[in-house]
């Protein structure tokens, strides 16, 4: 008995301490959008997005960033949500159970506690340099893809592997194919799962300056890319490089930046929630 009341008393000891860490998070993260919604939100209108960095604070923008960050998610989507689906497929529904497909997951696993920045070095060194690429929007969606391959892969092989068993067995019973099965029975109630996984993953690659900085993403750009073989900045990298210069109105616009980040974020999540929900729907008929 005095065992058993001991581990209640560790139990709601930590029950407390977690309750904590979480109040504590969320105030520290309230606190910063309340601070950055005020400093912010009286310089975001449609002039501070619909103009260019400019040194002079009141016309100064973040348009070449906005559509900066819009060309990159586009391409990063569309070359890493191929591959990792692809192979998140082929390990879970092709690939017997071998040596080499455990080494395969052990350095998929290990790839996605990577460090951004090693990400941005191999991007500079492959992308950048030795299939001269130069610095464009294709060789930072290259080096993202990188960046969130490995998440994506491993989430989309959780979503699959939750699949009933049965659901395939009912379908090769009716005489459809290996193809026929993994296409319209497993990715099907795969897919909200598998979205869940991307969402997470391009949400990271939004947010990340370090791997853009280390290929040569630009500070400044008073234009817009045309092709995806264009200079380029992104939001994290234009935040970053007003909230470094010593005048007040920079850091208001730093703040207004990071308003339309969230905004981007925020909507990017909304799309491919009501996404989820959709195919969910469709996969309970």
């Amino acid at each position: 008995m005095d065992n058993v009341t001991a581990r209640k008393r560790i139990g709601k000891v930590f029950w407390a301490m977690c309750l904590a860490s979480t109040g504590i998070a969320l105030i520290v993260l309230a606190m910063l959008l309340y601070d950055s919604i005020t400093d912010g939100l009286p310089w975001l209108d449609l002039q501070f997005l619909s103009s260019f960095p400019s040194r002079i604070p009141a016309r100064a923008g973040i348009k070449s960033a906005l559509y900066g960050s819009i060309w990159m998610m586009a391409f990063t989507a569309l070359i890493s949500l191929p591959l990792g689906i692809g192979a998140a497929l082929y390990l879970e529904e092709y690939e017997k159970e071998s040596l080499l497909k455990r080494i395969i997951e052990t350095n998929i696993s290990n790839l996605a506690g990577v460090p951004s920045i090693v990400y941005g070095i191999l991007g500079l060194a492959l992308f950048v340099r030795t299939l001269r690429l130069e610095r464009s929007i294709l060789s930072g969606a290259l080096t993202m893809t990188l960046l969130i391959l490995p998440v994506i892969i491993i989430s989309s092989q959780e979503a699959i592997r939750a699949v009933p068993k049965s659901i395939r067995e009912a379908s090769y019973a009716l005489g459809a194919s290996k193809w026929e099965t993994t296409r319209h029975h497993v990715l099907t109630n795969a897919l909200p799962g598998i979205l869940t996984g991307s969402i997470l993953a391009l949400s990271r690659a939004l947010g990340e300056a370090a791997p853009l900085i280390m290929i040569g993403a630009l500070t400044f750009i008073a234009f817009t890319p045309q092709t995806p073989f264009d200079p380029f900045t992104v939001l994290p990298i234009q935040i970053f490089n007003w909230i470094s210069r010593p005048q007040e109105e920079f850091r208001f616009l730093a703040a207004a930046g990071i308003i339309v980040l969230l905004i981007f974020l925020l909507s990017m999540n909304a799309v491919a929630i009501i996404i989820r929900n959709r195919y969910e729907k469709y996969s309970r008929w």
